[in-house]
């Protein structure tokens, strides 16, 4: 089930949204929804879910006596890290260490990867160190903890939230209106960009990324590797909004989790932007951990890429992943050690241009299926492709659709979100002009709602790309 379709849009959350509030026990209805929620798109791995809710919650619970917490706490973050390794390297790992012969071959493991592991994994590790460091205290009760762990609006594909960031709210809370309202638009803006703009650009991005390297030009690959830079922001910022207005409506606040990040001016500014729950995470339980940049600068160098190379690989078992890890941590290694100086220097566009470079560059690793194929893709860019633009031109994917969508996503990729009481639509107040105002923001999100809703009605099943994560 994914947030932009009809099943969940008038079937699922209302449902649940008529339960929690007439319900008095709000943390047992949104643990059960959200286990029915997970259990519609993956029923198969729901009791590893149930597994990493209980071994979290005991492993918390067990660090509560000061004599065992260190030793509780690293058995946790190892049976985190154990099942993720199990599920998701696993696999590959078989696949790398074969052909070197050094040992008996090993039958290569089919081992279906469960939604969003990497997601609710992270959660359990970062739960379990804020204990270990005193940041929180461990939650008592089984329900409660289960709702964190495996609440829907999050449990897929972030943010990331970090149980110290809602432990407040968790015993209880109050859902005013107006909270209810901002979570509301919250969720249609994220549905907005998610169903108008993804999916659209999505299409040519898919179609472009499926040809054969000998039909790809200088035209069509950049049209690919654009539509795909689009689309990751659309899709993963989409569903970060829709989390978020989500968690408004049921009296939590998360994290942002995307802050305009294509204008960046620098590789390094682009990373305090992009994906703010994760970076931050390998921040503050991975970087600084390791010291940061606190020794020289060779040491910093070294925490830097080694936090990019599991950045990397935590999006996914593949060298693509692994280069798309190692291209942005030597960016921002290349950016301490005086690139970023220079690039200081330049005059603001060309900071820009060579932000959204760097960044496109990198989407290519980042989508391709191989590296041979994001090799032959950066051939294409560089105009030595082996397409002659006839059997497959640009102007086949360009059509006034995708053109729009991309339009949009580019202009609207500059454009900041309100904050705070900016998202506050108030009643009119005697004034025309304000009422006016009021009444044609309320008239913009209907609209806006509608026309998603119609493109919903018309596609098929269409998930969000950290679904696979």
């Amino acid at each position: 089930m994914v947030f932009s379709s009809i099943t969940f849009l008038f079937y699922f959350l209302p449902v649940v949204l008529l339960l929690y509030f007439v319900l008095p026990w709000r943390n047992a209805v949104l643990l059960l929804a959200s286990l029915a929620f997970y259990a519609w798109g993956d029923l198969a791995h729901l009791p590893i879910l149930l597994v990493y809710i209980v071994v979290n919650w005991a492993a918390g619970l067990a660090m509560a006596d000061p004599r065992r917490t260190g030793i509780v706490a690293v058995l946790g973050i190892a049976a985190n890290l154990g099942l993720l390794l199990v599920f998701k390297y696993a696999g590959f790992l078989v696949a790398q260490v074969n052909p070197l012969g050094a040992l008996p071959a090993l039958p290569a493991p089919q081992i279906a990867l469960p939604l969003g592991i990497s997601f609710f994994t992270f959660q359990g590790i970062s739960y379990l160190i804020d204990i270990w460091r005193g940041d929180v205290k461990p939650q008592r009760s089984l329900v409660a903890f289960g709702m964190y762990k495996a609440m829907f609006p999050q449990l897929i594909a972030g943010p990331i939230v970090r149980y110290r960031m809602i432990a407040g709210r968790i015993a209880g809370r109050r859902v005013s209106l107006l909270r209810f309202r901002v979570g509301l638009q919250v969720f249609i803006l994220g549905l907005a960009q998610k169903v108008l703009i993804a999916d659209t650009v999505a299409l040519p991005a898919d179609r472009i990324f499926a040809l054969p390297a000998g039909e790809l030009t200088l035209a069509t690959s950049w049209l690919g590797a654009v539509c795909y830079t689009i689309q990751i922001l659309f899709d993963f910022a989409g569903y970060s909004n829709m989390a978020i207005g989500l968690a408004h409506m049921l009296g939590f606040r998360f994290p942002a989790n995307f802050n305009r990040p294509y204008i960046a001016q620098s590789v390094t500014e682009f990373w305090r932007r992009w994906h703010m729950s994760l970076s931050g995470w390998f921040r503050d339980y991975l970087y600084i951990p390791l010291g940061g940049n606190r020794g020289s600068a060779a040491a910093t160098f070294r925490n830097l890429l080694l936090v990019f190379v599991l950045c990397g690989f935590w999006h996914g078992a593949s060298w693509t992943f692994l280069a798309w890890g190692l291209w942005h941590g030597a960016l921002l290694i290349a950016e301490r050690a005086g690139l970023g100086a220079a690039v200081a220097q330049l005059w603001r566009p060309l900071r820009h241009g060579y932000l959204v470079l760097m960044v496109v560059l990198g989407w290519v690793l980042f989508r391709a299926d191989s590296l041979a194929q994001a090799g032959h893709f950066y051939a294409a860019m560089a105009g030595f492709g082996g397409g002659d633009g006839l059997d497959a031109p640009a102007a086949a994917f360009l059509d006034n659709r995708v053109a729009a969508a991309l339009l949009a996503g580019a202009v609207l990729s500059a454009c900041a979100m309100p904050k705070g009481r900016g998202w506050v639509v108030r009643p009119g107040g005697g004034m025309a002009w304000q009422a006016g105002r009021d009444a044609a923001m309320y008239a913009g999100f209907l609209a806006l709602f509608l026309l998603a809703l119609a493109v919903v009605s018309g596609t098929t099943y269409s998930p969000f790309i950290y679904y696979r994560f």
